[in-house]
């Protein structure tokens, strides 16, 4: 029988945001794969997992590749799926950490996709994980909508213009992914006159941790980086 494969959400960022059912699964993997960004010597799904007792013989390191060319990240991810695939048709059980919600916005979701191509009978279970607004609204006790507010979760968008068309229509937007584009965020929240009443959060729990209530001040420079969520509201709370 080819062995059970689990995927993990942990974090982000403090040690113990992690599914008491998912540890019991990462006790029982014979082998867990620990995503980790190129250039970066540790990873962060591991840092996550601080205090949590591993075997560490169990780890295997995996550089998972962010290239924006589909035809790479298909490549890279079939060759990830046939070196788990061989794993599990050996009967190992393997599990597959990934940092916050193992399904939102999460490179998981292309390691779970190449398996069932090439197991049919996959036998799997995806714990939920913590994603990272919902870690950064906790730390800011930031209210992440209220009665009928309507809420936008997306990845930051190309242009100010497109950016100010989904807050203009939207109470609160989560901005992901946002990169080198931080600079004009801040100066589009700026010029629309609500940076005060968005947050910020980065690297979560973690060494480096940044967190903002109110952006007027906020540096860019010293603010880019990975694993950055924006909290981004209309009007302030006592307009509405």
């Amino acid at each position: 029988m080819p062995g059970m494969f689990w995927g993990v959400g942990v974090g982000p960022g403090p040690a113990g945001y992690v599914p008491l059912a998912a540890l019991e699964a990462l006790r029982e993997a014979d082998l867990i794969y620990a995503p980790r960004a190129r250039g970066i010597e540790t990873s962060v799904a591991l840092q996550c997992l601080a205090g949590v007792e591993i075997d560490a013989a169990k780890l295997r390191d995996i550089e998972f590749n962010m290239d924006p060319d589909r035809s790479v990240l298909s490549e890279h991810y079939a060759q990830l799926g046939e070196q788990i695939a061989a794993e599990l048709r050996a009967g190992r059980n393997v599990a597959y950490l990934t940092i916050g919600d193992s399904l939102t916005y999460s490179t998981y979701g292309y390691v779970l996709a190449a398996l069932q191509a090439r197991l049919p009978e996959l036998r799997q279970r995806t714990f939920p994980g913590i994603t990272s607004y919902a870690a950064a609204a906790s730390a800011l006790s930031w209210p992440l909508g209220e009665g009928k507010e309507r809420v936008l979760i997306l990845p930051c968008p190309e242009t100010a213009e497109e950016l100010r068309r989904d807050i203009e229509t939207h109470d609160i937007v989560v901005l992901m992914k946002i990169g080198q584009r931080l600079p004009w965020v801040l100066a589009l929240l700026r010029e629309m006159g609500i940076a005060q009443h968005c947050a910020f959060a980065r690297r979560i729990g973690l060494p480096g941790e940044m967190l903002a209530s109110g952006l007027d001040d906020l540096v860019a420079q010293d603010a880019m980086g990975y694993l950055a969520t924006m909290l981004v509201r209309r009007a302030s709370r006592e307009e509405r």
